[in-house]
C-alpha cells in the first residue's frame, strides 16, 4: 500500500493522506515522494478538481526524510555520486515546485489550483518542507506539536527546497534561528514568526474550504510575483549586507568552523537571494550535495539518529528475557545524582522510595523535584496539578523498611567502597529476593562492589551523568556475574526515563571516564609544559569539544580530580602516571576547588560567572615563547580519548561500536561533527591514524603507543565500521 492516497471529493477537493502504515510518524521514502508526484499530476489534469489538499493520516504531519535513506544516498548515486545526489534532489526540486506552481501558466501565473497543508500535530524536516511548497498553511492548535527545520542538529540543512523558501519568505534575519539553530516552535510560534498561515481548530475542513475560495493572487508565491523584493534586504542591500555580515559572525561563533552545514546553508541562502528562484534551488541542491559528500553528515546521522535509534529501543538488550519495566525504585542517598534519579523516575510515572540517613537530608532530596517542578510552573511547561501528582510519587524518608516492594533499586550514595559495601548488605537484607540492585558509581570496579551481594547475578552498575535531568546517556556497567534480567531491567528502566543506554563490561572507570580522564590530563599536562592555557581552551572547541580541558577541571570540581587521583595511584602502584598530580594538588591545597569554590583555572566573579583564565596561573606554570602548532595540541586532546577507545574496544570493556560512539557524544560532548571517536578515525583513516600515533608517542611518551588493533587495521586498511559493522563485536 501506498504511503500516499488520494480522495476525490463531490466538493472537488482532492485529499491527499500521507499514512506509512509500519511507523508511528511519517517519514518520507524516494518511493512515496513518486506516489506524491504522481497524484498531484492526476488531480492537477482532472477538471473535475478545484484543489487539493495534502495531509496526514496521523495525529502528527511528519517527522522528516528517512534518514536510513539519507545515509545510504551517497552509496546508491552510483560511480559519480555528486552528479547522482544532484540529480536526485532537483528530481525532489521538481515535483515540490511542481505543488508550489500547481499548474499555472508561466506568463500571466494564473490558472493554477489552490493547494494546502492541514497539519494535525508536528511537522519537521521535509514534513514541513513540502506545506512550504504549497500555498497555505494550516495547523491545528495542538501545544504539543513542533514546527520546524532541525536538519543542521544532524549535520544536513533542508535541501528540498526549505532553505530557500523559508529566507525568502522571512528574509535572512527571520529565517536564521529556525534554519541555523533548528529552533522548533508550538503552532501559535511558528504562526507568529511566519513559518505557517493558520492555527485552527479543524485543519482539514479550514484548509478545503480556502481551496475552494481561494484566487489567482492567494496561490502566487511572492517570490514568483514581479518585482520581488528580499524582506530585510538581499546582500548586496545595506541592510541585508549587514544582516549576511552578523549571521556569517554568529555561524562560525557556534560552529567554530568544524560543522560544515551550517556554512554550506549560510553560502546557499547568501548565493541564492542574489538569482531567480529557481536558479536558487540548483545552488541550495549544489551546496546540499557538498555537505552529503562530506563524511561528517553521514557520521552524525548514523551515530546521532541511526544508532541512537537501535540503543533506544534496545538494540544490545538481551532477547530472552520478558520485559522488565520498573514499577517501584528505591533510591538510596538523596544528594544531587540521588535527587536527580529520583525526579527523572517519578517523570517515568514509577514509585520512588528517596531514603537518606536523616529526613531533613531525604526532604532536601525529594525539595530538588518540588523546585524544578516549579520551574517548570513559571516557564508554563507544567501546572500546580502536575507538580501535585509528581510529588506525589516520591516518599521521602530514613526508614530501610519502605524499600519493601520495589523491584529496582540504585544505590547513589557515598563514593567509598566500604559505605556501598554496608548499603548493600543492609538492604538486600529487606528487598525481595527478586530486586535488581544496582551502584551509581562513575569510577569503583562494579565486580569488587558485587562482593558485598549476597545475589551478584542481580547487581549491576548504572552510571547517571549530572545533572541527570539533562544528560541524555546512561552507562550501564555489567560485573563478572551480572546476569542477562539485570542487564535487561537497568535497560528497560533507562528506556522508561527516555535517555539513551549503552552496556558496557566492568573495568576500572569502565567507558565514559575512561576517555574523558585522559583528555582532562593532557589539558592539564600541557599547561605544566608551558602552552598557554588559551590555546588549549581554544584549541579544544576549535575542534568540537563542548568545554576545553580545564573549563572542564573546573565544572567537575578540582578536589575530585584530587581524589581520583589518589585512588587511582593507590590502585595502580608504580604503573601510575603522577604528571598531573603537582598542579592538582597545588590548585586545591590553595582553595582553588573550580566552579564551585569561584576560583579554579578559571577566575569568577561572586556570582560564579566566568571571566577568563586565572591569570595568576602563570606565576607558577609560565608559557614558553615558543607555542605549539594549534593542530598538534588538538591532535594531542583528541588522540587521549580515541586511543581510549579503541583500547576499550580492544579489551571488551567496549561490546558494540555503535555504543562507543553515541555514548561519547552524549556522555562527554566528543566532537559531535565527527560522529563519535570511531567514526573520527575512520575518517582521517587507520593508515593515517596508526602513523600518527607513532609520531605522537616519540614526543610525548607511551600513552599515544599506537593499539594492536589499530595497527592491524592500518595494515590492512580497514575501518572500523568496515571491519566491526553495526552489530559485530570486538572479539
Amino acid at each position: 500500500m501506498t504511503d500516499f492516497t488520494m480522495e476525490k471529493g463531490a466538493d472537488g477537493v482532492a485529499v491527499i493522506t500521507w499514512d506509512v502504515k509500519d511507523k508511528s510518524m511519517n517519514v518520507l521514502s524516494l518511493e512515496a515522494l513518486e506516489a506524491l508526484s504522481t497524484q498531484v499530476d492526476d488531480a492537477l489534469a482532472d477538471d473535475a478538481v478545484k484543489g487539493i489538499v495534502i495531509t496526514s493520516g496521523k495525529d502528527s504531519f511528519a517527522g522528516g526524510m528517512d534518514l536510513n535513506v539519507i545515509a545510504k544516498m551517497k552509496e546508491m548515486a552510483g560511480d559519480n555520486p555528486a552528479q547522482g545526489l544532484f540529480d536526485g534532489i532537483m528530481h525532489m526540486h521538481e515535483v515540490l515546485r511542481k505543488i508550489e506552481r500547481a499548474g499555472m501558466d508561466p506568463k500571466t501565473n494564473k490558472g493554477g489550483k489552490p493547494i494546502a497543508a492541514a497539519l494535525p500535530g508536528t511537522a519537521l524536516g521535509i514534513g514541513l518542507e513540502i506545506p512550504l511548497s504549497t500555498h497555505r498553511i494550516f495547523a491545528a492548535d495542538n501545544p504539543k506539536a513542533k514546527i520546524g527545520l532541525p536538519e543542521v542538529m544532524v549535520g544536513i540543512f533542508p535541501g528540498a527546497g526549505g532553505t530557500t523558501r523559508l529566507a525568502r519568505k522571512l528574509g535572512a534575519m527571520g529565517a536564521s534561528p529556525f534554519l541555523l539553530e533548528g529552533k522548533l516552535s508550538e503552532p501559535k510560534k511558528a504562526k507568529a514568526a511566519g513559518l505557517i498561515d493558520e492555527v485552527v481548530e479543524d485543519p482539514l475542513a479550514s484548509a478545503k474550504e480556502w481551496v475552494l475560495n481561494a484566487k489567482d493572487a492567494d496561490i502566487l508565491k511572492p517570490w514568483d510575483a514581479k518585482g520581488y523584493k528580499m524582506p530585510g534586504g538581499a546582500p548586496y542591500h545595506p541592510a541585508g549586507f549587514m544582516t549576511f555580515v552578523g549571521a556569517s559572525a554568529m555561524v562560525n561563533g557556534k560552529t567554530q568552523g568544524v560543522y560544515p552545514a551550517a556554512k554550506a546553508m549560510l553560502s546557499a541562502v547568501y548565493e541564492g537571494a542574489m538569482v531567480p528562484f529557481d536558479t536558487a534551488l540548483k545552488i541550495e541542491a549544489r551546496w546540499f550535495v557538498n555537505v552529503l559528500m562530506n563524511p561528517s553528515s553521514g557520521n552524525m546521522i548514523r551515530s546521532l539518529f541511526i544508532n541512537k535509534e537501535a540503543l533506544d529501543k534496545g538494540a544490545v538488550r538481551p532477547a530472552n528475557v520478558p520485559d522488565q519495566s520498573v514499577k517501584k525504585v528505591g533510591v538510596l542517598g538523596a544528594g544531587m545524582m540521588g535527587a536527580g534519579i529520583s525526579l527523572v523516575s517519578a517523570q517515568a510515572g514509577m514509585e520512588v522510595v528517596l531514603i537518606d540517613t536523616n529526613q531533613e537530608a531525604a526532604d532536601r532530596g525529594k525539595a530538588y523535584t518540588e523546585s524544578y517542578a516549579d520551574k517548570g510552573i513559571k516557564r508554563g511547561k507544567s501546572t500546580p496539578e502536575k507538580k501535585a501528582a509528581l510529588l506525589a510519587r516520591i516518599t521521602a524518608t530514613t526508614d530501610l523498611e519502605a524499600l519493601k516492594g520495589c523491584d529496582l533499586i540504585i544505590e547513589a550514595v557515598f563514593e567509598d567502597m566500604a559505605v556501598k559495601a554496608e548499603m548493600t548488605k543492609k538492604v538486600e537484607a529487606i528487598i525481595d529476593e527478586d530486586c535488581i540492585f544496582a551502584t551509581n558509581t562513575s569510577t569503583l570496579p562494579i565486580s569488587d562492589l558485587a562482593k558485598a551481594s549476597v545475589r551478584s547475578d542481580q547487581f549491576i552498575g548504572i552510571h547517571f551523568f549530572s545533572p541527570v535531568e539533562k544528560m541524555m546517556l546512561v552507562e550501564i556497567i555489567k560485573g563478572k556475574e551480572t546476569g542477562d534480567r539485570a542487564v535487561a531491567k537497568s535497560l528497560d528502566y533507562v528506556r522508561q526515563i527516555r535517555k539513551t543506554p549503552i552496556v558496557v563490561n566492568d573495568a576500572r572507570f569502565f567507558y565514559a571516564n575512561r576517555c574523558i580522564i585522559p583528555y582532562i590530563n593532557e589539558g592539564i599536562r600541557m599547561v605544566t609544559e608551558g602552552v598557554a592555557p588559551a590555546l588549549i581552551e581554544n584549541a579544544a572547541k576549535m575542534v568540537g569539544m563542548p568545554l576545553g580541558p580545564l573549563q572542564l577541571t573546573d565544572e567537575t570540581s578540582i578536589d575530585l580530580g584530587v581524589k581520583i587521583a589518589k585512588a587511582t595511584k593507590a590502585a595502580m602502584g608504580d604503573d601510575y602516571d603522577d604528571t598531573c598530580d603537582e598542579i592538582l594538588f597545588w590548585m586545591a591545597d590553595e582553595g582553588r576547588l573550580g566552579r564551585k569554590a569561584n576560583a579554579g583555572f578559571y577566575a569568577y566573579d561572586e556570582k560564579g560567572k566566568r571571566q577568563g583564565l586565572w591569570a595568576d596561573l602563570a606565576d607558577k606554570y609560565a608559557p614558553s615563547e615558543d607555542q605549539p602548532d594549534l593542530i598538534e595540541v588538538q591532535h594531542r586532546l583528541l588522540f587521549a580519548q580515541v586511543l581510549e577507545a579503541v583500547r576499550a574496544l580492544e579489551e571488551n570493556v567496549l561490546m558494540d561500536i555503535r555504543e562507543g560512539d553515541v555514548g561519547a557524544i552524549l556522555g562527554w560532548g566528543f566532537a559531535p561533527w565527527s560522529g563519535g571517536p570511531l567514526s573520527w578515525l575512520d575518517m582521517i583513516g587507520s593508515e593515517y591514524a596508526a602513523e600518527r600515533c607513532d609520531q605522537l608517542q616519540a614526543a610525548y611518551g607511551d600513552r599515544f603507543a599506537c593499539p594492536a588493533l589499530l595497527r592491524d587495521m592500518a595494515k590492512k586498511g580497514q575501518s572500523f565500521y568496515g571491519r566491526f559493522g553495526n552489530t559485530s563485536k570486538a572479539a
